[in-house]
């Protein structure tokens, strides 16, 4: 395959060799040479604009490098990717400490206390974080067609920490959006993602923080390595290992959808898991309830919902088909005897059904229609901790995301009062808790923003602007010093950024 990136220049060279005037090196004009690179230029643009219109989401759902290429063709993919990087680097030179002293002074201004209770709790254990594709809260003690849609996490979580108002924080980069929020407390950026425009910063990212404390860490995902170009960003998080597609056995009965049904996923880590030295940080992310929702008959645990939008049918038969791959899970723990040692953190990492399907949603809600509040209070996702040796609460604070990294560091006993962070320790109870939306929009103890509406938050009616408005502000400034953070790499400006990170093992085979 290599070759055949290099067959058009083999080609050109046995047709100058066997034709030698077909090599004339007559030198151009200056006319015809500003008319030769004005073609290719026009050329190139046209290649670009074709494709944004035939694949309008092509630039800021570039996830999948192989997609753009076959779309854009390599020469032009390359000179996108250049462009990309250039702007990004340009950014970064510009950029200086006191740019990151700002930013620093705003994040020491937040609330860093900890909870004395929980305050090293987990100290020394190992840490899993299991990614839940597209799990959104409204199946979480719900039945459809009178069976439980998750009845595993419904037990689970009488034995954790369940936060019922916590919310996903994620843009355009989706699930790999969720992973930089959680590991980092950043919020992502306006377009695009992290992981493809500023892979190569440096970060402060849990993994890397926790080899100070002796952690090995691990990633556990069947998908190809380069996807989301977590092969590039991983090792900037300071991951030590990748376990990827190549490090997993697949047959078409073992994958439906985006890759290895979640049940074989979690049977196969499992050895690999073992054979970390602990305490280890791991990070699974799971695949079967991907868009668009696709399961065998045979794995169907619930009937598909009754509604005109076939997503949103098909998606309670994979949330429940994800609920039962977890308790198999879980009982694979129970039995390597790796569960009463570890911190176990389950969490949704975008939301599974979009506004386009609001009719069916409404229906499935019984309600009439879906209003902007709804779909808001529609963005809540999963969060559940358990740590060993605490008994289960629900804790109803308002948080999102971004306040995983805090919490879990301070379950740990590190503390995190010298971190450039924008979350807070969900065990704290904070005066007024705020989550910000990319796009602006908020939740606050009183309040919801969104779509440039106001509404109070424990009725969903409207309420006057200027309520929100010192919100809106604050959301404002949040959102741009994460951005100025990212986009100038001041982590690098941080005295506090010394845990350098070696390379990460990558099975690439």
């Amino acid at each position: 395959k290599t070759l055949l990136l290099f067959a058009d220049a083999i080609i050109l060279m046995f047709i100058s060799r066997k034709f030698p005037s077909f090599g004339d090196k007559t030198p151009l004009s200056r006319s015809e040479k500003r008319t030769f690179f004005s073609g290719v230029t026009a050329l190139l643009a046209l290649q670009i604009v074709v494709s944004v219109i035939y694949k309008p989401q092509m630039f800021s759902r570039s996830f999948d490098r192989q997609t753009v290429v076959k779309n854009l063709g390599l020469y032009t993919y390359h000179l996108f990717d250049i462009t990309l990087q250039s702007k990004s680097s340009a950014e970064r030179v510009f950029a200086s400490g006191d740019g990151f002293s700002e930013i620093k002074n705003y994040t020491d201004s937040k609330d860093k206390r900890v909870d004395k209770n929980l305050f090293g709790a987990a100290k020394g254990k190992n840490v899993i974080l299991i990614s839940m594709e597209s799990t959104q809260s409204f199946v979480i003690n719900k039945k459809i067609n009178g069976k439980e849609i998750t009845p595993f996490l419904n037990e689970f979580i009488k034995d954790s920490f369940y936060f019922d108002n916590f919310y996903h924080q994620t843009g355009q980069g989706k699930t790999s959006d969720a992973e930089f929020i959680v590991e980092n407390s950043l919020y992502p950026l306006d377009r695009g993602s992290v992981f493809f425009t500023h892979a190569t910063n440096e970060y402060t990212a849990t993994p890397e923080q926790l080899k100070k404390y002796g952690y090995s860490s691990a990633v556990f995902h069947s998908n190809d390595k380069t996807f989301w170009n977590r092969d590039v960003m991983y090792p900037a998080l300071g991951y030590d290992r990748y376990f990827n597609l190549n490090d997993y056995a697949g047959t078409e009965q073992m994958s439906v959808g985006w890759g290895l049904k979640d049940k074989e996923f979690f049977e196969q880590s499992i050895p690999k898991l073992k054979s970390l030295p602990q305490p280890f940080y791991t990070k699974f992310i799971t695949l079967t309830n991907h868009f668009p929702f696709l399961l065998n008959p045979e794995d169907q645990y619930v009937d598909e919902f009754n509604s005109e939008s076939g997503v949103v049918n098909r998606y309670f038969p994979t949330v429940r088909y994800t609920d039962e791959a977890l308790k198999l899970f879980i009982k694979q723990l129970k039995e390597e005897g790796l569960y009463d040692n570890s911190v176990i953190v389950i969490y949704g990492d975008h939301y599974g059904i979009s506004e386009n399907h609001n009719a069916a949603m409404a229906q499935f809600l019984g309600k009439d229609t879906i209003t902007p509040f709804d779909s808001m209070q529609l963005q809540r996702v999963p969060l559940i901790i358990h740590v060993p040796g605490q008994e289960g609460k629900v804790v109803s604070k308002v948080s999102g995301q971004i306040d995983i990294k805090p919490t879990l560091l301070h379950l740990l006993g590190i503390k995190t009062n010298k971190s450039v962070e924008f979350g807070t320790d969900l065990f704290i109870k904070e005066k007024d808790p705020l989550m910000v939306m990319r796009d602006g929009s908020f939740v606050s103890e009183e309040y919801v923003y969104t779509k440039n509406m106001c509404y109070k938050r424990s009725t969903g009616e409207e309420a006057d602007m200027t309520l929100c408005q010192p919100y809106i502000e604050k959301a404002k400034t949040e959102l741009k010093l994460s951005d100025k953070l990212i986009y100038g790499d001041l982590l690098r400006f941080d005295p506090n950024n010394r845990y350098k990170t070696g390379t990460m093992t990558t099975k690439f085979e």
